[in-house]
């Protein structure tokens, strides 16, 4: 027995010494309570949860604590005739502390467990159920034993349903449902566990219910072959005699709670295989690689639809980059500074909200309907000024030779087009989502570099700038002519507020552009007249901004539905895709959102076609559409899974359950019926 769980293991005892019989009601450091699911016929089973819910800075401990620390111990008081089973533990985390690796909880979790109920009680019955629970809450310093004594009443017949179950059932491991193997070599244990190679792993864990078979804290060895996953640990120190089987559970990923249940027998586990390496193994390796992938990818998005929204701010940069030498390479290394900056602060910002639990990707902002009403707003700004209604110092444009205003230019450049992801960014990016920090914000300044590159070699190499024409009068036209992209951007704006935030928010912000639209016209006025214009305008944007901040989050509802496209679908679930898989016919999985231009210009262009439709009916391929356009954290675990930082995402299922494949992010109707008709990835 480890240290640590000796020491816990005489806390324990001696509390239970000094407090015979009654059991505390109140547990200091983690509240436990019993919940029963829902009504049950006589004789029929009903699922129990033991929720606990640890306080800040706290956590409880897995069925196998790992080296140090004591899972739940419960004695149950039932009615005559009724039976309880094995309590059902969430997957957990791993917590290392002073070299000792523990198993635990750090937030609520709910421990299940099935209660069947005896044939003879009666409809309306109410059975009364006890568990006397034991536990150990532990900091990183301390622990401290506690106890309650848990109850609840299970209703014969109608009672409400307590939805809380189904969420709780999610962070259970899935059972594998085909038999593991394992052998011992030495010392080491290796386990081969079935698993498809379509099933996504980043950084994933093993962890073993039986005690004493496995070194807990020992670096885990991953390989890969054909549908099948081998894991290499040293066994444990004065291991007794070879184990009859071994259990436990799969965590898949660092970032998620998924994780698959399995038992192994002995027997042969193959030897080769292709290594699955960690996040720290691929930013030793493949870094370089990566960094050129995230350059490559920015330097795409200079021409991607989805960019194209803010070529009239990049095309008069480039106008203007024909005065000096001096002044365009000024202008260049401040529009570089911005575009590396934002993205560096965007990626910053999402590794730090992924690392505090949230479900984030790449464009996350765009999922928040408060930012899409600032960016219409300021694209309305933009266009009005584009449209000579108002003469103010927008960034970027021509005849302001300024590097403040150059780098602003950047600093929104980057804004609108992270986005996108092209087909080399989206490697990179999605191995930014796994790599240490420092590796992680390297690949986030590359992609900025990327973006910038073309305006950074213009000012530096006078060979392009001298093919760039001259500064003249046909700059006036030209940004007249760039306000209609801008204009559309703003519309299509308008439509995406909608589909975040619901009709009221979108009048909302109609309603706010059109009056800061005429705020401007009203300051261009002014400017004609000759009157000052700087502190009217301050006073009413001011005024609407202040209004906008008080107002549109009062606005924000959730939307509804979509109108259903051309080609029939089923919303995107991680259960939904395992239920489509089962069937052993093809299934598209296809990834958008409402504000991917690339993702809209696929659907028109190859997804959204009665020919695809027709193609996929008479094959019996199944469609699974995942809306990223807000938040949603199967969608983004999916997303994580195929190494994928953000949309478009397309992957094809072969029919039979063969190995999967990530499709291009630019598709053809042809790709798609020619998969559909062969029945497998070409």
């Amino acid at each position: 027995m480890r240290p640590f769980r000796f020491l816990a293991f005489l806390l324990w005892s001696l509390s239970l010494a000094l407090v015979p019989g009654i059991l505390s009601a109140a547990p200091t450091h983690i509240r436990a309570s019993l919940i029963a699911e829902s009504p049950v016929a006589p004789g029929g089973t009903v699922s129990l949860a033991i929720v606990m819910q640890p306080d800040q800075g706290w956590h409880g401990y897995w069925s196998n604590p790992g080296d140090a620390g004591l899972g739940m111990d419960a004695k149950w008081q039932l009615p005559p005739g009724a039976t309880i089973g094995a309590l059902k533990y969430p997957v957990p985390a791993t917590l290392l502390v002073a070299g000792l690796m523990n198993h635990v909880y750090k937030s609520d979790y709910a421990l299940l467990v099935p209660l069947t109920v005896p044939a003879g009680v009666r409809t309306g019955d109410r059975l009364t159920i006890t568990a006397d629970a034991r536990w150990l809450a532990c900091t990183d310093t301390i622990c401290v034993p506690e106890q309650a004594r848990l109850q609840t009443e299970v209703v014969i017949g109608p009672a409400k349903i307590d939805p809380r179950f189904d969420a709780w059932r999610t962070k259970l491991p899935a059972p594998l449902g085909s038999p593991a193997r394992f052998a011992l070599a030495g010392e080491r244990v290796r386990i081969a566990i079935p698993l498809p190679d379509s099933v996504a792993l980043h950084d994933p864990h093993l962890f073993v219910s039986e005690d004493k078979v496995a070194d807990y804290a020992a670096v885990q060895t991953f390989s890969k072959e054909p549908d099948l996953l081998v894991v290499e640990i040293p066994r444990a120190r004065f291991a007794p005699v070879a184990p009859e089987k071994i259990s436990g559970v799969l965590r898949l990923s660092r970032d998620s709670d998924d994780g698959l249940a399995f038992s192994a027998s002995p027997g042969v586990v193959p030897r080769s295989g292709m290594p699955l390496k960690t996040p720290t193994d691929l930013g030793r390796s493949s870094l370089p690689l990566l960094l050129l992938a995230a350059l490559a990818g920015g330097l795409l998005l200079n021409v991607m639809p989805c960019v194209f929204p803010i070529l009239s701010l990049k095309a008069l940069s480039l106008a203007r980059a024909g005065g000096s030498e001096a002044e365009a390479r000024s202008d260049g290394l401040a529009y570089t500074a911005g575009v590396v900056l934002a993205c560096v602060a965007l990626g910053g910002l999402l590794l730090a909200l992924r690392a505090g639990g949230s479900e984030v990707g790449w464009a996350f902002q765009l999922q928040e309907p408060l930012v899409v009403a600032a960016l219409l707003l300021l694209a309305v700004a933009i266009t009005a000024n584009l449209l000579g209604f108002f003469e103010f110092a927008i960034p970027g444009f021509a005849g302001n030779a300024n590097p403040k205003s150059a780098f602003a230019t950047g600093l929104l450049a980057a804004f609108v087009a992270t986005p996108c992801t092209g087909p080399f960014m989206a490697a990179a990016m999605g191995a930014a989502l796994l790599l240490p920090v420092l590796s992680a914000l390297l690949l986030f300044a590359a992609l900025g570099l990327g973006i910038a590159l073309p305006f950074l070699l213009i000012a530096y190499v006078p060979a392009f700038r001298g093919r760039l024409p001259r500064p003249g009068p046909w700059m006036a036209r030209f940004k007249r002519w760039m306000a209609l992209p801008m204009g559309l951007t703003a519309l299509a704006l308008i439509w995406l507020a909608g589909r975040l935030g619901g009709n009221a928010f979108w009048i909302a912000c109609t309603v706010l552009a059109f009056v800061l639209l005429m705020l401007l016209v009203f300051g261009g006025w002014l400017q004609q007249q000759g009157k000052p214009a700087r502190a009217p305008l301050a006073l009413g944007i001011g005024v609407l901004m202040a209004t906008a901040a008080i107002g549109l989050p009062l606005a924000v509802k959730t939307p509804g539905e979509a109108a259903p496209g051309i080609l029939p679908t089923q919303a995107f679930s991680a259960s939904a895709l395992a239920t489509a898989r089962a069937s052993g016919k093809p299934v598209f999985v296809w990834m958008t959102a409402d504000w991917c231009l690339t993702c809209k210009v696929n659907e028109k262009v190859a997804i959204e076609r009665e020919d695809v439709r027709d193609a996929f009916a008479r094959n019996g391929v199944t469609v699974l559409r995942g809306d990223w356009t807000r938040r949603d954290a199967a969608i983004t675990r999916y997303l994580t899974e195929q190494g994928a930082a953000g949309v478009p995402l397309y992957v094809w299922y072969p029919a039979g359950g063969r190995t999967a494949q990530q499709m291009p992010q630019v598709l053809t109707p042809s790709l798609l019926t020619n998969l559909a008709a062969a029945g497998t990835a070409k």
